[in-house]
Formats: C-alpha cells, structure tokens, sequence
C-alpha cells in the first residue's frame, strides 16, 4: 500500500500507530482498548506478532550530499539490526545486500517482513532534477519487494503518489490511496464531521467557525477536515492559520510565480470561490514536469491547498485557512492588482450588507472608471 497525503495530515502518526500494532517489540493491546480496532474479528490474530521494518527514508536524506550514498546507507544500518536480531544466520555480513538477508532469514525461520516506510518519496522532493537517482530509487525499492517471500505487507507514506517512468513503472505492485484517489481510506485522511463536532463540544470551541477555517477536502463522497489545524485550534482557541508555521508557504509561492499555463486567472477564480475543471491523468507523480496547467494544480491537490470534486472532475480552494496561505504567496509575488481587486470587493460585499447606499455607489463608480480606463486605453493602442 501507498498512502500519500499532504505535510501535517497524520502520515507519521498512521506509521507508528501499525508498528505499535504489529510489531514484535511492542505490548500495544492498551492502546487500543475500546477503540474500533479493538473489535474487528482479526484484531488479536496480527497484534505484536510480526517482524517490522520501520524506515524513515528523510533521515537518511538529509542533504543533496546524501543522495548518492543514502540507499547504501540505509541497507547498511537495517543489516546491521538484522545480524544482532538473527544470531543464527551466520552467512549475513554488514556488506550483505539488504534483499539478501532478508532471504537468508525468511528461508531460516519461514517468518517474513512488514515493512513500514515513513517519507518515501522524500527522494523526488529533494532530488527534483536528478532522474538517475530517482530511477535508481525506484530500481532498489522494486528489488526489495517485487516476487519476494519475504514481505508480509509493505506500507508507504508520502506527499506524492508513486512516480513512474516508462519501463520504470518499477513497483507497480502497489495500491495507491491518494488525495485524488483514495479509495476505502477517506474518512482516515482526516478528521470526519462527527469526530469534530465531538471535540469541539469537549472543549468548548465554536464547531461552525471550525467548519469555515479548516473543513472543505473531498475525498471521494466524503469531506474531513485538517487533522492537525482542529488539533491546534482546539488546544490554542484561536482561529488563524496554522500551516504558516511550516514550510508549505514556500514552497506554494514557487508555485505562484511559476504563472504557469493561466494559473493566475484559475488562483482569481477559486479565490472568488470558483472552481476549475481539471484533468488529473496527466499528472506526472512529481514536482518538476509540468505540460499543462492541470498538471501544476494536481500537484496542488497533493500538497493540500487545493481539493479535488472526483464526481465533477474539478478543484477549488477548501477552506479559509487555505485562502489565507495563498493571499499571503500573492501578495509577495506581485500581484498587486490581484490584492486591490480583493480588498475592493470585500468591501463592496461588506457595505452591500449593511445597505449603506452611497458607499456602494461610490465604489461601483471607482471599480466601473478603473475598467473603464483600462478598457480605452486598450483601444487606443
């Protein structure tokens, strides 16, 4: 299984949570004691009764000069664990490959591996524009899995879904579960409506404030909300954004200032709570080969600031929280125009509520004589 979903939405909380479940290390059967989990039938037949390997692939990526040497690194610290867990395979040395002495072990004690990797596809963020690395990446992640005895369940978690290239659709074996295409696994990206209404009634917060700043992701015909944003506000009781505490913000003005293909004019339509018919199939699983727009806002469906309508194959911004992360990467890149035009609205909308007359006269005639203006001076030219 890959499960990809954007930064602050429980990837690494999921991770743990199956270790602690699976895993031989663990005594977790309390912390799950009167959860739902607790009552499947098969609940007790896999609790702390495999083998686990659990790899966060980012530490082992810490900067640009690890990317030739980190997937030698990291077979060379699972080996490690391995020799001292497994005294009994004597042919296994620290140089072994990784594959190979997972074999030797399954073929010695007939009992296999679940795999959990954490951050897997850290290697396309950070490797953007490095292809041999990426496909090498791919190559060792086929090899580690594809036809293997030894994988009793291997489960991925990033932003991106798997990348594949050609002939290197390398570890198709996988079900993919993403914010385009999540399948059963919805109501697990996020909070639901009823998990929220729950809380907020627990703490004392206004549920339909909540609702405005942080609800609004379709997954297929169900909507959540961001998992760590209600997890801040009902701590916190304040309403803002809280992504612009992470690196988000950054990397959605790269975006921005790409204009790519009229992705200004889509921004000032979902701003003004339009939507815009995409095509997702295009996209291309990375942050780098961008051919039309669609592929640009599929990716920022990926990284959480736009959500997808799968029954209207169409995209729109979720919430205010969002909105607020993209009004800041506007108005840093320029887009000056696009800020007034905003400002005036809201004004006008404001004053049209209070039905204060001469304020929306006076700004009908000023937004009308800069169109105007803008209208002749484009004729006479």
């Amino acid at each position: 299984m890959c499960v990809s979903r954007p930064r602050r939405f429980g990837k690494s909380m999921a991770a743990d949570m199956l270790i602690a479940y699976y895993s031989k290390g663990c005594r977790s059967a309390e912390l799950f004691q009167g959860l739902k989990a607790e009552k499947t039938e098969s609940f007790g037949k896999h609790l702390n009764q495999h083998n686990v390997i659990r790899l966060d692939v980012q530490q082992f990526l810490e900067s640009q000069q690890d990317l030739k040497t980190f997937i030698a690194e990291m077979e060379k610290a699972v080996v490690e664990e391995l020799t001292e867990l497994f005294p009994d395979c004597q042919k296994i040395h620290s140089d072994t490959r990784l594959k190979t002495a997972l074999n030797k072990i399954f073929n010695h004690t007939r009992k296999g591996f679940i795999f959990i990797i954490d951050e897997w596809d850290c290697v396309f963020r950070l490797a953007k524009n490095h292809t041999d690395i990426q496909k090498d990446y791919l190559d060792f992640l086929r090899g580690l899995f594809k036809g293997q005895n030894y994988v009793d369940l291997a489960y991925m978690t990033g932003i991106l879904p798997i990348k594949k290239y050609g002939d290197h659709s390398a570890i198709n074996i996988f079900d993919e579960y993403s914010m385009i295409s999540p399948k059963n696994l919805g109501k697990y990206f996020g909070f639901t409506e009823d998990e929220v209404r729950k809380q907020c009634d627990m703490h004392g917060v206004d549920y339909d404030e909540v609702e405005k700043w942080y609800d609004g992701y379709r997954l297929g015909d169900i909507h959540i909300y961001n998992p760590k944003s209600v997890a801040d506000v009902l701590m916190w009781k304040e309403f803002q954004s809280y992504w612009t505490g992470t690196e988000t913000y950054e990397a959605l003005k790269i975006y921005i200032d790409m204009n790519f293909d009229g992705l200004k004019e889509a921004v000032i339509k979902m701003l003004g709570n339009g939507r815009c018919v995409i095509d997702p199939t295009t996209f291309q699983n990375d942050m780098t080969t961008f051919q039309v727009k669609d592929d640009l806002l599929t990716l920022l469906v990926h990284l959480g600031y736009l959500t997808y309508d799968r029954g209207r194959s169409e995209v729109f911004i979720p919430n205010l929280e969002i909105s607020q992360e993209f009004l800041r990467a506007i108005n840093v890149s320029g887009w000056s125009g696009l800020i007034q035009a905003l400002e005036q609205s809201e004004t006008l909308l404001k004053d049209t509520w209070k039905m204060n007359n001469k304020a929306v006269s006076a700004e009908i005639s000023a937004i009308h004589d800069q169109t105007a203006s803008t209208t002749c001076i484009g004729k006479r030219a």
